[in-house]
């Protein structure tokens, strides 16, 4: 069995299996790669940790049937360092060894047998649906900064993802700031479905789908499991099981102030003040009468602020945001003109844009002094 087919195609696409290569099971066939070569004529590389699958179909000059798992990151490493020009991969599936060559370069790396990779699922028939990759990205893209790292509450380490015929919403939260977008999506999804999907997964899809320029992606939803297919990709992700908690609850009903503002302005203002807020310092914000003053101090470090104009009337008020999380509402409005809604200095202010496709709740920082 061989294969034949430019280096750095094969790396390519070595490395974009490799990032569901499990770095930590005790089970060495999960640190592989299974490559599979098809009747057909093409090859198909697949990885997964258990939680996340992806597999991949890449076009070479292949001769014979079979199939091995070669050590991924070795494999890829060796690809990487081979010169520019044709790979030669020859698989032994009797004595499990795979010879990479290419020019006078030669390796031998011991493999495991396929029969030993975990059965990976593929899209249902019945079930599955298509829906706009350009909506969905972006509402990922979006979204997915707001939800959580802490591996400690799983549920929040997941994204409320919300499919109709005619939109996709998707929800994250870390309990510190809250995200939520709507956006205008087609698809061929007859009843709505709902699913919490880790973080992870659905970076890599919005990853796979810049990657492959697909106008579509396809999901089936399986035995708590969704499958995204787009171009040559199919990416396996196991679902988040719970309640995901109660957004509409956490957006308070009515707001003190609105404040609209210039988002470029603002977001370049933050970012200088916030070099300033270190070791845990807010980044306050005291709206007065026609204007907004940024400002951060971080004993030791020091100060700074800026004032900007602003179309506020009414009482002062000073509220305390973490920059980052700050920053990133900013950043994640599209249009021009950002809003800031606030009630007081101990209430949650929220960032949108003219309508409520987006809305982003923040916690606020208590301030001293």
């Amino acid at each position: 069995m061989r294969i034949n087919c430019p280096k750095d195609l094969l790396l390519e696409n070595l490395q974009s299996v490799l990032k569901t290569v499990s770095t930590k099971s005790t089970m060495p066939v999960l640190s592989g790669i299974r490559i599979d070569l098809k009747d057909s004529g093409s090859i198909e590389l697949a990885s997964t940790d258990m939680e996340l699958s992806l597999r991949l179909a890449m076009e070479a000059q292949v001769e014979g049937e079979g199939a091995l798992v070669a050590p991924g990151r070795l494999m890829t490493d060796v690809v990487r360092s081979l010169p520019t020009g044709d790979v030669i991969l020859e698989m032994d599936e009797k004595e499990q060894v795979l010879e990479v060559r290419c020019g006078t370069a030669s390796f031998r790396l011991n493999c495991l047998p396929a029969a030993d990779f975990p059965r990976l699922p593929a899209m249902p028939e019945d079930g599955s649906f298509e829906i706009d990759s350009g909506p969905m990205v972006s509402t990922i893209n979006t979204v997915a900064r707001a939800a959580s790292r802490d591996e400690t509450r799983p549920l929040l380490t997941g994204i409320l993802v919300k499919f109709s015929k005619d939109k996709i919403k998707m929800v994250a939260t870390d309990s510190y700031r809250l995200s939520v977008r709507e956006t205008a999506a087609t698809s061929s999804l007859k009843d709505k479905r709902e699913i919490i999907v880790p973080r992870s997964s659905l970076e890599e899809l919005a990853r796979i789908c810049g990657q492959a320029e697909t106008e579509k992606v396809s999901v089936g939803i399986m035995d708590g499991q969704v499958i995204f297919s787009a171009g040559r990709v199919v990416l396996t992700s196991r679902l988040i099981e719970g309640q995901f908690p109660n957004y509409q609850q956490l957006l308070p009903d009515e707001f003190k102030y609105e404040i609209s503002m210039d988002r470029e302005e603002l977001l370049e203002a933050v970012g200088r003040i916030s070099l300033m807020a270190q070791k845990n310092a807010p980044l306050r914000l005291k709206f007065s009468s026609g204007e907004l003053t940024i400002s951060a101090q971080t004993p030791q470090v020091g100060e700074a602020k800026e004032t900007m104009a602003v179309a506020f009337q009414g009482e002062e008020v000073e509220i305390g945001f973490n920059p980052d999380f700050l920053r990133e509402g900013i950043d994640s409005v599209s249009e021009e003109q950002v809003a800031l809604r606030v009630i007081s200095p101990l209430r949650p202010g929220l960032i949108k844009a003219s309508g409520d496709d987006f809305l982003y709740l923040i916690m606020p920082i208590r301030l001293n002094g």
